[in-house]
């Protein structure tokens, strides 16, 4: 039996919906604004948050309301068809990636809405059991770059661990300072982004200082396309990992070599039943997954540690609590590994706490 099999008989019964609008200023430089989704019926309610990242998206979505007539008795597998057949934006969207973010909006809160139904936690429908979520903090430098971002966390926080941004502009003082700490786990190169606040060029020189001084960090979405670039990369092929074009099984196997480990990004991928179903494809395959963030605001950050939890809670996921992501992040955050935060019933990782 397959992941979705195990939910997919799941009823849910639907009378309405509601959009909540959230905003903040994040570490990346930009006000993120996110819509949370609030599923409603049977006197349950269930909650999936959208993380399109173009702010117009987002207003377009809060403005237009809910527009879509959901209300009915369904299962979940059907529930999750239906959302794949609506337009789900009132205008066309910025990037077509953001559909898929928007389909897993709808269906992640179809899933809390169903578990809550029916009084049962996601784990115990899977037959998993949730472990401690190991995390590390995803960190760009700033412009110029400094170790100001990473020590002030330090500093309040000693065990964390990064997954950082590497840009052409690092020298090697900086890098030497970086080692310095023992705290990078991962390096984030970005090739994949376009037109974004976080773009960075091809650049076959930084590959090589950042790669050579961190020997045993994982090496994210490098550029293998450029010549100069792959043959710096050619002897590190065994801890290169891919995020941003992850989107399908079929995006893994078009790789061009088989990976290690993969970053599976609930929202990226786009549908409950695609995501079991790569859970399951890399399982089978043997190939390592950690989870990632989209600087969510809302639930959508305790969803994605709920599924690290269960299919990948040992990898350097870069799922830290999200007052990691604010400029000045305060005291008394948890520390890694996060401890077990499922809610006795539904998809949802900590609420009862809160």
């Amino acid at each position: 039996m397959t992941t979705f099999d195990l939910l997919a008989d799941l009823p849910v019964e639907i009378e309405d919906y509601t959009l909540e609008g959230l905003k903040a200023e994040v570490s990346s430089g930009f006000e993120r604004l996110s819509t949370v989704v609030h599923l409603r019926g049977a006197g349950q309610e269930g909650i999936g948050e959208d993380v399109v990242y173009d702010g117009v998206d987002q207003t377009a979505m809060q403005e237009a309301g809910p527009v879509h007539d959901l209300k009915g008795r369904y299962t979940l597998a059907d529930f999750c068809t239906l959302i794949d057949s609506l337009d789900l934006f009132p205008v066309e969207p910025q990037r077509d990636v953001s559909r898929l973010y928007r389909r897993w909006t709808f269906q992640s809160a179809a899933l809390d809405l169903a578990l809550r139904q029916a009084g049962r936690p996601l784990h115990e429908v899977l037959g998993r059991e949730p472990q401690p979520v190991t995390f590390v903090v995803s960190l760009r430098l700033g412009d110029p770059p400094s170790l100001d971002p990473l020590t002030r966390r330090l500093e309040r926080y000693p065990t964390l661990r990064f997954k950082l941004d590497p840009t052409s502009s690092w020298d090697p003082e900086l890098i030497a300072a970086l080692v310095a700490t023992n705290a990078v786990d991962s390096v984030d190169f970005k090739s994949f982004y376009r037109g974004t606040v976080v773009d960075q060029a091809t650049d076959p020189a930084l590959y090589r200082r950042v790669i050579d001084a961190f020997p045993h960090a994982w090496i994210e979405d490098p550029d293998i396309d450029d010549a100069e670039a792959a043959a710096v990369l050619s002897e590190h092929h065994d801890r290169i990992t891919w995020d941003a074009p992850i989107h399908s099984i079929a995006d893994i196997e078009a790789l061009p070599f088989a990976p290690r480990m993969v970053n599976i990004k609930p929202s990226r991928i786009g549908t409950l039943p695609d995501l079991c179903a790569t859970y399951d494809y890399c399982a089978e395959r043997g190939i390592g997954a950690y989870g990632g963030g989209q600087f969510e605001l809302g639930p959508g950050r305790g969803q994605a540690q709920y599924l690290a939890s269960m299919f990948h809670p040992d990898t350097p996921n870069d799922l830290a609590p999200a007052g990691y992501n604010v400029n000045d992040p305060a005291d008394g955050l948890p520390s890694s590994p996060l401890p077990v935060a499922a809610d006795p019933t539904g998809f949802r990782w900590g609420e009862s706490a809160t």
